[in-house]
């Protein structure tokens, strides 16, 4: 009985401790707007990183890294610890993901191959591969092995959110990818090795994704063999160990794979979010049906539209019920020349922002009333806002559009000015006593502003004018 009381004290001290830390790391006195700090180049391509020690990603949990893959360019087959969303900025290609038991429902009838022994006829049989395009939010799980593809004319540039605190990673709080081919530990020699760090801290030059080799790498010759029934040549070939072309690799001649083109109504559905007919709750799907892409670029869906301001469309699990499984949703914003969102607090998710054209000055205020960040977030840049942070939104003489990451399936927010807000919904007794002003003063605080969330320039703004830095 002694040892057991032991254990269970020793057990709440650890969690406890880890709770304490988890806490800490959101007592944030300064928020910086970050840019990618690290690129690997590969072949067909490159990544780049934003700094995982940087507090305020300690703070929400996540990491972010964004991929820049040319014309037939593969980003090799791999899987993460951490569950995947991420965000077409540019271009479009395909991905493939699979499943465990999940059927190869994608196959052609015939189709001839010549190896090295002479030719055979086999039937080609895959699971299903999602095509996208700009605009799309794309769900990959946790431990779901996925390969990405490029097949338009332009460079994909893809930016990625990696939940590395989600209840589905096990292993410490960073992403690990775990490639099934290639040799990306050979482009980086130059950053620190990986080093062994308890759940819920980094260490520097950790989750470089590209730093690793293939999991092959890790297995006998012969047992791979064994395993696959092939020969030992063939066996080594898995091993890619002779392979210098990084993690994403040029395919030369495009790749071959039974893909079928995108519809009219799958295009339709996409800007739908998934709700297709508007029948489906969630339930009828399985994780091998589950739909896993929403276009949230479609500003006739905005959720949120001022045709003097600008639009917001939310993607939730209402609308993609895969979120559900990872816990997350997005947001795609856009504000006209000068344009405000008011100010608002996220009640239940950190939120990261990320701008794709323009900018905009943000000021974030945390629990102590203290702005933490007050200046401009430019094109390229990003910001976390910490869950209950007030923040408030202007943009800039070219408008800003950003894509915006939450660390809940449906996240909610809360405004503090405009129609809706929590100031609209207190008394005017409340607010007269509150902020000691007259009774006359308190009725304009309440009603001046009509609109909800994102405001027209009034005649109280610098309109025509930069905001200020």
């Amino acid at each position: 009985m002694a040892k057991l009381f032991l254990s269970l004290s020793l057990l709440l001290l650890v969690h406890g401790c880890l709770a304490f830390q988890q806490k800490n790391e959101c007592q944030i006195q300064r928020i910086d707007a970050v840019e990618p700090r690290q690129r690997v180049e590969s072949e067909a391509g490159f990544t780049e990183f934003f700094d995982t020690n940087d507090q305020q990603f300690q703070c929400a949990g996540v990491e972010v890294i964004r991929h820049q893959i040319e014309p037939q360019g593969l980003l090799l087959p791999s899987y993460v610890n951490a569950p995947i969303l991420f965000y077409v900025e540019q271009g479009k290609g395909f991905q493939g993901m699979t499943l465990p038991g999940c059927p190869e429902t994608y196959e052609v009838s015939q189709q001839q191959f010549q190896g090295r022994k002479g030719g055979q006829s086999f039937q080609d049989r895959h699971q299903k591969i999602q095509e996208f395009r700009q605009g799309d939010v794309v769900a990959i799980p946790a431990g779901a092995a996925h390969w990405i593809y490029n097949n338009g004319q332009d460079d994909l540039v893809l930016i990625v959110l990696l939940d590395s605190t989600n209840f589905a990673n096990q292993l410490d709080q960073n992403h690990r990818r775990f490639f099934l081919a290639g040799n990306p530990q050979q482009e980086q020699k130059q950053q620190q090795g990986r080093q062994q760090s308890p759940r819920g801290t980094r260490q520097q030059g950790q989750s470089l994704e590209a730093g690793s080799n293939n999991i092959f790498q890790g297995f006998d010759v012969d047992v791979l063999a064994e395993a696959f029934n092939v020969d030992r040549e063939t066996a080594e070939m898995l091993r890619c160990e002779d392979d210098r072309r990084g993690h994403i690799v040029r395919v030369e001649r495009g790749l071959k794979v039974v893909s079928p083109s995108m519809s009219r109504e799958e295009q339709w559905q996409g800007q739908q979010g998934g709700r297709g007919r508007g029948q489906d709750n969630g339930f009828e799907e399985t994780i091998c049906s589950m739909k896993v892409r929403a276009n949230i670029d479609d500003y006739t869906q905005a959720d949120v539209y001022n045709p003097q301001a600008g639009h917001c469309n939310h993607l939730n699990s209402f609308k993609l019920p895969i979120l559900r499984l990872l816990q997350l949703s997005a947001e795609r914003g856009v504000l006209y020349k000068n344009a405000i969102m008011g100010p608002y607090w996220t009640m239940n998710a950190h939120n990261i922002i990320y701008v794709t054209n323009g900018n905009m000055r943000m000021q974030i205020v945390n629990d102590e009333g203290q702005a933490v960040f007050d200046d401009q977030i430019q094109e390229r840049q990003l910001v976390v806002v910490p869950q209950n942070f007030a923040v408030v939104k202007q943009a800039g003489e070219q408008g800003c559009r950003w894509i915006s990451f939450r660390t809940n399936d449906n996240a909610m927010i809360n405004t503090l000015a405009g129609q809706t807000s929590a100031i609209r919904a207190l008394p005017v007794d409340v607010l007269t006593n509150a902020y000691q002003i007259p009774r006359e003063e308190a009725q304009k605080l309440k009603y001046s502003r009509e609109e909800t969330v994102m405001f027209s320039p009034g005649s109280f703004s610098s309109r025509g004018r930069a905001p200020r830095v």
